[in-house]
């Protein structure tokens, strides 16, 4: 067998699914994620799944490890060159104070420290023209002192290089030959727009985190090779794409949001197939739970990043799908303050120790106990049996901090186990809320398409809180990021600065520019994956003339300026509320998107075989409002295209369990997917 296998680490678990093309074969595995050296636990899932790399034709991997470094601040000893006078753009930011009610309101402190940014003599005009020679003397003396301070990687940003990148180009080239050690990375390599601020706090990440993947990238490849692994290996790109590895080392900042991305790709696949127009992607995991929304099958691509939020992060300007993050994940760890509120993460168990429950040393109560303590996750049969839950442990991990707040007794550990999921409930609405209401749409008006370990156990929880009416939990959710990592196409982004009031002449440059980039995109992708056939998609940034903030509007099948401003203003509308008809419209920068389509597997040969027999049992599950209540157990694996039932109810797969409220009705799809019908709506 010649298996395409995607590999997903994420905070918690690492997660594998491998297809075979002809065979249609397909095997899951999942392992607890080896921090130490995230390889192992790759290598772990394979075993499982029994699985060799030498059978593998393609490895589509996605990883947690960009954006780890960055909040962690874990990177490499970075430098930054820089134009003479603008040492400190990294600091001064944007002169903006997104919380202005916070009187402590500071932003985080920049990646790299001023003492190691250091300032070189050039300068290029706004229209591309040289203005001043760059002083190549200077380099020699830097490069020096560069190696005296132990700096691993360099970033070079120059102002007005968007115009014409030469001088940042001719002194990456003389760095990577003074310092051939040193990861050198430069500005306009990752993006050809013209803000300032957002090129150098992106070349600043970019460098920040480059040893740290390159360093892993090629020792997972010498790892495999060892191993007898002769494919592709292919990285899942932030805007949901495939690259290759060698345009990863060089852009690893593409890969901030790399592990999540996999989960909406899949998400945008099965919605299509379903005949579903719009769906929220909601993906619960080991620590974190993200969403993101699907649109007619498609899900919106943002052209800026913000590390650590928009309040009080730094931006990263590369193509990135919109997702929100929150900290509210199973591991999530509840705590209280010195008030005695309770409060729900962002601090996680992860996999090590990992809950209570998991029997591992942890000793603070997550979301995954109080889970257990409810009788909604079964102790014996977790991840197929592989790992036994302690339930005791989660009893009095819970115990201990609702004896602290005040809730004793028996009753009291069930409010308190209930009081845990209702804060985590919230934050992940305030999640999808961000996604949605935010974005001028109702999300009464999307079904909820819930997957990972933990989304399939709160999406009705959710779904109520939301009043969204049809929750949808695919074939192996605990494993559908993995999954949706083998759906995705190769992709490459081509942006750049065009300014003009749009009429015709600025409509007919931009084909020129669009031209440009659509060729250069062209030669990438028949370079990186010998792609033939390519698909394009055309964006434009634009604004009412006079403003500062833009939205990116999709340009592919408008032909003339009275289509490109209908569109514009239905847009600014719907995410504002109003638009001005009789305001000149300005166009700030153009994007391109370019697809070399891939080989799919085919989605009703993912589920598992369903097995001969249900054996329908029992268990005392509590419900908020319900109290203890007597649920049905079905295992998921046997469950036939068409059966349907009422809940209260659980079934259970591995990796996974998905709970209906009393009341609500759940059916199985033709494609095995569950459809939850929530009362009422």
């Amino acid at each position: 067998m010649r298996y395409a296998i995607a590999v997903d680490i994420g905070g918690t678990f690492t997660d594998l699914v491998a297809y075979d093309h002809d065979s249609r074969h397909v095997v899951y595995s999942k392992s607890p994620t080896t921090y130490a050296n995230f390889a192992d636990a790759i290598f772990h899932c394979f075993e499982k799944a029994g699985v060799k790399p030498a059978e593998a034709q393609f490895l589509n991997h996605g990883t947690t490890l960009v954006i780890n470094a960055l909040l962690q601040r874990s990177g490499a000893k970075t430098a930054l060159m820089t134009t003479k006078g603008f040492r400190d753009i990294l600091e001064i930011a944007r002169g903006n104070r997104p919380d202005p009610f916070d009187l402590h309101y500071s932003r985080h402190e920049p990646l790299i420290p001023r003492e190691l940014r250091f300032e070189v003599t050039e300068r290029t005009a706004s229209d591309g023209e040289i203005v001043t020679p760059l002083d190549e003397s200077e380099l020699q003396n830097l490069a020096q002192r560069l190696a005296a301070e132990g700096v691993e990687s360099v970033g070079i940003f120059f102002m007005n290089s968007y115009a014409n990148p030469a001088h940042e180009e001719a002194a990456a080239a003389r760095l990577r030959d003074l310092m051939p050690s040193v990861y050198v990375t430069h500005s306009t390599s990752l993006t050809r727009q013209w803000y300032e601020f957002e090129r150098t706090s992106t070349v600043a990440a970019n460098a920040y985190v480059g040893p740290t993947v390159d360093s892993y990238i090629r020792r997972l490849e010498g790892d495999l090779a060892t191993k007898g692994f002769d494919g592709s290996l292919l990285m899942m790109g932030s805007n949901g794409g495939l690259l290759s590895v060698e345009r990863t080392c060089e852009q690893p900042i593409v890969l901030v949001e790399s592990g999540p991305i996999g989960g909406c790709i899949g998400a945008g696949a099965y919605a299509e197939a379903l005949g579903l127009k719009n769906v929220i992607a909601f993906d619960m995991g080991g620590t974190t739970a993200k969403c993101a929304l699907v649109e007619d099958g498609r899900f919106s691509v943002e052209s800026t990043y913000y590390v650590g939020g928009y309040v009080k992060g730094f931006p990263i300007q590369s193509p990135v799908i919109d997702i929100v993050e929150v900290g509210a994940g199973g591991g999530s760890i509840a705590w209280a303050d010195t008030q005695n509120r309770l409060h729900v993460g962002p601090q996680s168990a992860g996999s090590t120790p990992g809950p209570v429950c998991y029997g591992r040393g942890g000793d603070k109560p997550t979301v995954t106990d109080a889970n257990l303590v409810l009788g909604r996750l079964n102790p014996e049969n977790f991840l197929g049996g592989d790992l036994t839950l302690d339930v005791e442990g989660a009893r009095n991990a819970v115990g201990h901090l609702a004896d602290r707040l005040g809730y004793t007794g028996p009753e009291g550990l069930l409010q308190m186990a209930e009081g845990i999921l209702a804060i985590s409930t919230v934050i992940m609405g305030g999640a999808i809320k961000q996604v949605s209401v935010e974005h001028g749409l109702d999300p009464r008006d999307f079904a909820l398409f819930c997957y990972g370990g933990g989304g399939p156990l709160h999406g009705v929880s959710l779904a109520r809180e939301l009043s969204i009416p049809l929750v949808i939990i695919p074939p192996e959710p605990g494993n559908f990021s993995a999954i949706g990592m083998l759906l995705a196409d190769a992709r490459i982004d081509r942006s750049s600065t065009f300014t003009g009031l749009l009429d015709a002449d600025t409509l007919a440059r931009s084909r020129d520019v669009f031209s440009v980039m659509e060729e250069d995109a062209r030669e990438a992708l028949a370079r990186d994956f010998g792609a033939q056939e390519i698909f394009l998609e055309r964006h434009a940034e634009m604004r009412y003339r006079g403003q500062r903030h833009n939205i990116k509007v999709p340009i592919a099948n408008l032909g003339d300026t009275a289509s490109i401003e209908a569109a514009f203003h239905r847009d600014y509308k719907r995410r504002y509320g109003h638009a001005d008809v009789n305001t000149a419209i300005e166009v700030q920068a153009l994007h391109l998107a370019a697809f070399a389509r891939q080989e799919r597997p085919d989605l009703e040969c993912l589920p598992r075989r369903p097995s001969a027999e249900q054996t329908v049992l029992e268990r005392r599950v509590h419900f908020g409002g319900y109290g203890m209540t007597s649920a049905k157990i079905y295992t998921r694996d046997a469950l036939p295209c068409g059966f349907s039932a009422n809940g209260p109810a659980l079934i259970e797969e591995y990796g996974s369990t998905t709970l209906v409220w009393p009341g609500d009705r759940f059916e199985v799809g033709a494609m095995r997917e569950i459809r939850i019908h929530l009362a009422g709506h």
